[in-house]
């Protein structure tokens, strides 16, 4: 049954650990879609920003081409205004009107040249702002392809990590597989192993069944026959018999123990964890113990909190003092379990320091709430965790009063006493289901505010490791608060009722029960020590003569030698007569399972009722055949042994060989025992080997399979650095593309702009001149 429940404990939290890592998967693989949406949005974004360079490139191409066309059309009109001014001064000399044609035409010209410079200057400016927004698009898109390498950097090693923590979670999960495979097989073959034994037992029961049913008709019959009154009528002679032994109620009285002994084990452990894990916590929240002084209140709740286990340790002591208690034949009610007392005591004690540290704990809970960074919600589920402590501590104190009055001896009547035992059991299965539901809400407000203290810039790695440990400690207590209610609720019935130890009929108080059965343990030994068989004791007349013969044969080295000789002699005669007793013991055992046979055959026509046939002289033996001396030359394995026939008597020797026979037949069976012993051990150590070799041939294909996906990973690795060693490549074969190309569009900028500038110096002088003249 352990076994089990440690299988089924070990299968949850595999579960809860499966189901936490698929949920952090589920937002990892939720967060990389998000950072490649990102990036493909920033991607777009990048080409609208290319396609945008391009035009603004094909408008600086259109504006230089421009440019180029309105300076060889300046160059033009100054040709002309050359041509004119040469041929205004040939027609000075003309006279007026050629003078004035010539002036027209000038104003003309300078008017054309007017406008053509502010065009040429407006599209100077626009120029410029084309290749001032230009710059700045470039610095912008620079400065974000830099954050967005940076990122996809940080998301890469993310993923890496993410990579290295699902293999190795992986791993462990095929490990564990591996070995809880290996379990439910051995878990099958014991299966099988007891399917067989059941079966074995249940046709040893139908021939029980049998013999106990051929029993009863006879003691029936007998006591139809043969008894003169019946002593059941009277409650006087009554409670002078022997009560019955309900031996069904002690063995499930002794598992439910167990039972009881294992879960309150798990409790003592969880609250010893959390007690621990609390006292840590109050060092370190909300004031460091190792850089400043904690508050009073909170060093006197860690001195309370650190004599934890001398209240708890005695509980799980006590349980099993009162499990050893419990035996199969004695008798098992409220009013014989003496030790439930101590069980009741230690109990009471640590109710009262729980009440003792309740106090200590609300006020730890109110100065957490009195920090300056501690929020609304934070001092919320403080309040409900003090509301969560109260309710625990309650429902232990309603616990102790219901195990006192358990473990209270009964001075009232046995029907009045029987209907409060169920009332109390009633009364103690609801309290420990109200006991989960506390633990249960204390666990969920308490991983609420976990999750809120996460969030607080002040938190260390050491605080969030404690309170993953309280955590993990609460929910292993309401684990066995609800395995404890469970148990207790399924088995209300056999705790209710009655032992039922009554002397045929009428009742009887269990503690003049208990006192029966020591007496009848009483008896039992004094009947076993007077029925052993004396040890084995030499005659006096016959001690003196050894002892004449003793001294007199140690004043000669020669009297030694022929002693020795004669022990040798002795020796190798007795293993001649050890192997013609081992013989007899064959030839005994035949004959023992011929009588046997005939004595069943006997019960069955007395059952039956059939009068008894006579036997034949070949069915039934004399007995006096069986004593009958054997021949005075017997053959064996190691040779023929003759029988000297010696001056005692007839008892005598018959007693000797009794003595012999009795000391080999028990050496022999001393040899078959160890032989069976070693074939077990053998069996045993065949399994084992068996069991092994298939663990090893399970680890080599994990180590195949683990050794292929390393191969895998190690490619998938190569494949993803030469994707980003070509990335890389493109990205700087881009960026000096782009760099050269600004290159040449700053030197055509500055060309166009020394261009301009000549330009305009020569506008400047020709229109001085124009003014001058």
């Amino acid at each position: 049954m352990a076994n089990v429940t440690d299988l089924q404990s070990k299968y949850s939290k595999l579960a809860q650990e499966y189901s936490k890592l698929r949920a952090q998967n589920q937002v990892l693989k939720k967060a990389v879609v998000d950072e490649q949406t990102a990036s493909c949005s920033l991607k777009d974004e990048l080409k609208q920003k290319e396609q945008s360079l391009r035009k603004v490139e094909q408008e600086m191409d259109s504006l230089s081409f421009r440019n180029q066309q309105l300076t060889k059309r300046v160059e033009l009109l100054q040709e002309e205004l050359l041509l004119s001014e040469s041929k205004s001064k040939k027609s000075k000399n003309k006279g007026d009107s050629p003078s004035q044609v010539s002036l027209e035409a000038q104003s003309v010209f300078d008017e054309d040249l007017q406008k053509k410079i502010q065009e040429n200057e407006r599209l100077h400016i626009q120029f410029y702002e084309a290749d001032e927004q230009y710059r700045r698009q470039e610095a912008q898109l620079g400065a974000r392809l830099g954050q967005l390498e940076k990122e996809s950097e940080q998301h890469q090693a993310v993923v890496d990590a993410l990579n290295r923590k699902y293999t190795d979670a992986i791993e462990k999960l095929q490990n564990e597989k591996a070995r809880l495979e290996v379990k439910a097989q051995t878990l099958e073959r014991e299966a099988k192993d007891c399917r067989i034994r059941t079966e074995e037992c249940q046709q040893q029961l139908r021939k029980y069944q049998s013999e106990v049913t051929s029993q009863l008709k006879h003691s029936s019959s007998v006591i139809q026959e043969k008894v003169p009154f019946n002593d059941t009528q009277l409650s006087d002679y009554n409670s002078l018999n022997v009560p019955l032994h309900n031996r069904r109620h002690q063995l499930k009285a002794r598992d439910m123990a167990a039972q009881a002994l294992g879960f309150v084990q798990n409790l003592v452990s969880a609250l010893l964890n959390f007690h621990s894990y609390m006292e840590q916590r109050v060092h370190i929240y909300p004031l460091d113990s190792s850089i400043e002084a904690i508050s009073p209140v909170n060093l006197k709740f860690s001195q309370y909190l650190h004599e934890n286990a001398s209240y708890l340790r005695p509980l799980e002591e006590h349980l099993l003092q009162l499990h050893h208690s419990i035996t199969e034949d004695g008798i098992t009610a409220l009013e014989t379990l003496a030790k439930l007392q101590d069980f009741s005591r230690s109990f009471s004690s640590y109710s009262s320091f729980l009440q003792k540290i309740l106090p200590y704990q609300l006020q730890s809970l109110e100065e957490e709430c009195e920090v300056s960074l501690c929020t609304t919600a934070l001092a919320s589920k403080n309040r409900q965790l003090q509301k969560d402590m109260k309710k625990l501590t309650t429902v232990f104190q309603k616990l102790k009063s219901y195990v006192a009055l358990l473990a209270l001896p009964s001075v009232c009547s046995d029907a009045m006493c029987q209907s409060s035992a169920n009332a109390v059991f009633t009364q103690m299965s609801a309290c420990l289901h109200s006991l989960h539901d506390a633990a249960t809400e204390l666990s969920q407000h308490y991983s609420q505010k976990a999750s809120l203290e996460q969030d607080l810039p002040t938190v260390t790695q050491k605080f969030r490791t404690t309170n993953e440990c309280l955590l993990s400690s609460l929910a292993s207590l309401t684990n066995s608060c609800g395995k404890m209610a469970t148990f207790f609720s399924n088995n209300l019935d056999f705790l209710a009722s009655c032992p039922g130890y009554s002397p045929r009929g009428g009742f009887l108080n269990p503690r003049q029960a208990d006192s029966m059965m020591e007496n009848k343990r009483r008896a039992a030994t004094y009947m076993s020590t007077i029925r052993k068989v004396r040890s084995e004791s030499v005659a006096y007349r016959e001690a003196l003569a050894n002892r004449h013969v003793l001294t007199s044969s140690t004043e000669s080295r020669e009297g030694l030698m022929q002693q020795v000789a004669q022990s040798q002699e002795k020796i190798s005669r007795l293993e001649q007569e050890k192997e013609h007793w081992l013989l007899e013991a064959q030839l005994g055992q035949v004959r023992l399972q011929k009588e046997i046979q005939r004595i069943a055959q006997l019960e069955a026509q007395i059952t039956t009722g059939c009068p008894a046939e006579s036997h034949s002289a070949t069915d039934d033996p004399d007995p006096m055949c069986a004593d009958a001396p054997e021949p005075d030359q017997d053959t064996s394995v190691i040779g023929m042994l003759t029988v000297t026939p010696c001056s005692e008597s007839a008892a005598d020797q018959e007693s000797r060989e009794h003595l012999i026979k009795h000391h080999y037949m028990s050496r022999v069976s001393e040899l078959t025992t160890q032989l069976q012993m070693c074939d077990s051990k053998a069996v045993h150590f065949h399994a084992e080997c068996r069991a092994v070799a298939k663990r090893l041939a399970m680890a080599e294909k994990c180590r195949e399979t683990l050794t292929e996906e390393l191969k895998l990973a190690h490619q998938n690795i190569t494949r993803l650095q030469d994707e980003l060693s070509t990335t890389k490549r493109s990205y700087e074969d881009q960026l000096s593309m782009m760099s050269d190309h600004l290159c040449s569009m700053n030197d055509t900028l500055s060309k166009q702009r020394d261009e301009i500038d000549t330009l305009k110096l020569a506008s400047k002088g020709n229109s001085k001149k124009n003014k001058s003249r």
